[in-house]
């Protein structure tokens, strides 16, 4: 018997996505990055404070994946998914060249909206295009693996572009690095125009299913929907005080209502015999797996800040080479000591100057005052009531410094202290996709071996796996923080691949199902609608997280913050579990 093979139209598909994919994680893995970075700096960023940046990325996360609900019915009743593509295409482009414009906040905020309203028209109808390849006798059973292999696609793009935007941003600015990401859209778009032409199946793939009498017009969907759900945004964004922490928060929690409100309604006029019980089954899934995308998409900000403060990033020797070779290193010395100073309301106090960032919690193999010149068993105040001559007396050499290279400098250059350079922070945001590239192969492996044997788990089950494996995952920093001392200690960078190591294991039995899930039980005359439901639900786990890593500066101990997203992740699994029965007999009944 031959081995099966997947369409054709899979590989077109995989490497639009993973350009695609290379521009948004470029833009992601230096966002929070850019928007805390003081405008002060040798390249300025925007100066936030970390709950500031936290809200504006949670914010922008949740809208990136609220309009793929739009686009999605656009795709569905108006112009069709290659349509749709290219539009979503064009618009991001536009919007990462956007933010190459310096010293604008118009540009960048034009710039934000421009990508949301291009991942919108995109993300929804490359996965449905995706599923309608999968729709073929011989294609089906294939239809999860294909998902898994769709899905590295994205992480090869997210892996590369981090290494890009770190040699840009730190050689030649933020401009460069966003710029970059719009090429990289660019080429995904003359990729797609060129498959098109290549693989006629795609074409074919391509069918808008014809509406209902019975279902709501696009004018109407407009006036009964879009309009409510603005109004209601703007009620949430003019109350009074912050209901839900902050008024974007507020905003975006009022928009929702009658989107869902739209949801329920689709699903109480479904046809009961057909349609019903499936779009009831992927609206319970949608609403646990917020809790999921609520921790997992905190990569980008609160592990960002992790990375950026809590880590050792020094590197020396071999490991200094390696990564020259791909990213400058950050030199500590020209890191910002400006610190924001906000008031019990958030309110922006000004700033003040205070002690490099990077030695706010430090190893004992590194001085604390590496910069100044303070031996690691002087206290701070201390230090303080000493002359410069008294400093310098104590022999404050920085731990990179020899001996010799000590005693040659002069007072100045004493004061000023040793170079001592860092990996840049967002490197941390390539350990994901390393593991996504590296276990893909594993996890579709073990899942073929099991299907081949009858006991491959059901695309639910792979579901329930993926929230108990990311709940695992947390436990992981929750050791590491406590490990070095809450705080007190820059931990190991071998955590963050420890946590990233475990919770990718989740992510593949979760995120690619979830895609295959919703294109095997979605009615086909909604197919991108029920997508752009998975996307919504992502949406308001991307906007929790935003909330969550807003409460990153209000834990004195780390370990407590990692650990209550373990327990939201392990609540979220339970609840799954308690379903599996019911999730179970409808899979079967619908899709078997």
């Amino acid at each position: 018997m031959s081995k099966q093979k997947h369409p054709k139209g899979l590989m077109i598909l995989f490497f639009t996505e993973m350009w695609e994919r290379f521009g948004y994680y470029l833009l992601l893995g230096i966002f929070s990055l850019y928007m805390i970075e003081p405008t002060t700096s040798k390249f300025p960023g925007l100066g936030f404070t970390n709950m500031q940046a936290a809200d504006i990325y949670g914010s922008f996360l949740a809208l990136v994946y609220l309009t793929p609900f739009f686009g999605g019915l656009i795709a569905d009743r108006m112009i069709g998914y290659r349509k749709a593509i290219f539009i979503g295409a064009f618009f991001m482009a536009a919007g990462y060249i956007g933010l190459a414009i310096p010293n604008s906040m118009t540009a960048f905020y034009v710039s934000l909206l421009l990508i949301i309203i291009g991942n919108g028209m995109f993300k929804p109808n490359v996965s449905v295009l995706l599923g309608k390849l999968y729709e073929k006798p011989e294609y089906e059973s294939l239809k999860d693996s294909g998902y898994n292999i769709f899905y590295m696609g994205i992480n090869i793009g997210a892996f590369v572009c981090v290494f890009i935007a770190s040699k840009l941003r730190l050689s030649l600015g933020w401009g460069w690095a966003f710029a970059a990401a719009g090429i990289g859209m660019i080429i995904g778009m003359i990729w797609f125009f060129i498959g098109l032409k290549r693989v006629p199946e795609i074409k074919e793939a391509d069918q808008i299913s014809p509406a209902r009498p019975s279902d709501i017009s696009m004018g109407k969907i407009f006036s009964v929907l879009f309009l409510p759900a603005l109004g209601a945004a703007l009620v949430g964004w003019l109350i009074p005080g912050n209901m839900l922490g902050s008024d974007s928060t507020d905003a975006f929690a009022f928009f929702c209502i009658p989107v869902l409100i739209f949801y329920f309604t689709t699903w109480k006029t479904a046809d009961k015999k057909t349609e019903r019980e499936p779009i009831a089954a992927l609206l319970t899934v949608f609403g646990v797996v917020i809790i999921f995308w609520a921790v997992f998409h905190q990569n980008g900000s609160a592990l960002t800040y992790w990375a950026k403060s809590n880590t050792t990033r020094d590197v020396k020797g071999v490991t200094e080479k390696v990564i020259n070779i791909v990213a400058k290193t950050e030199d500590v010395s020209t890191l910002p000591r400006e610190i924001k100073i906000q008031g019990l309301h958030g309110e922006d106090l000004g700033t003040k100057e205070g002690p490099n960032p990077y030695f706010d919690n430090y190893s004992k193999a590194i001085p604390k005052g590496n910069l100044e010149g303070q031996p690691s068993d002087i206290m701070d105040d201390d230090w303080a009531d000493l002359t410069d001559e008294q400093r310098l007396a104590l022999n404050g050499k920085p731990s990179d410094v020899t001996e010799e290279q000590w005693a040659s400098l002069n007072a100045a250059q004493k004061a000023e202290g040793g170079k001592l350079d860092l990996w840049p922070t967002e490197l941390q945001a390539a350990i994901n996709p390393f593991f996504v590239i590296i276990l893909t192969p594993l996890v579709v492996g073990v899942f073929g071996w099991l299907r081949r044997r009858k006991k491959e788990p059901t695309t639910p089950g792979k579901i329930a796996w993926g929230m108990l494996i990311s709940a695992l995952s947390w436990l992981v920093l929750v050791v590491g923080a406590v490990y070095s001392g809450n705080g007190m200690d820059k931990a190991s960078v071998g955590w963050l691949f420890g946590v990233y190591g475990v919770i990718t294991v989740g992510e593949l039995c979760l995120s690619p199902m979830g895609l295959s899930l919703v294109s095997k039980l979605a009615p086909k005359r909604i197919a991108a609608l029920m997508m752009g439901g998975w996307f919504l639900s992502t949406a308001i786990g991307n906007k929790l997280s935003g909330v969550l890593s807003g409460l990153w500066d209000l834990f004195e101990k780390k370990s407590y913050f990692f650990l209550t997203n373990a327990v939201l992740t392990f609540a979220a699994f339970l609840i799954i579990v308690l379903l599996m029965p019911w999730l179970k007999r409808v899979y079967n009944q619908y899709v078997e």
